[in-house]
């Protein structure tokens, strides 16, 4: 399994744990936040060629997006 993939599954799993509204925003901050894990991969983008950007920037993103509408399934479920 990528490191990627290793790291969507914990994030997911985390969410789907969550059991209160704090408790979800700590894991978005984690995630999403300045120095959160996918705010950090993003800030790599830019070491990387263009190839490499062309190739990693899509997936980072999708994993993004997938964790983003993850916490709001779960926030909504909570609330």
């Amino acid at each position: 399994m990528t490191d990627l993939a290793q790291l969507e599954l914990d994030l997911i799993n985390a969410i789907g744990s969550a059991e209160s509204v704090a408790g979800l925003e700590d894991i978005r901050v984690a995630a999403l936040g300045k120095s959160g894990s996918i705010s950090g991969l993003l800030k790599g983008m830019g070491a990387l060629s263009p190839d490499e950007r062309r190739e990693r920037g899509p997936v980072i993103n999708g994993l993004r997006d997938r964790v983003s509408s993850a916490l709001a399934a779960r926030k909504a479920e909570l609330e």
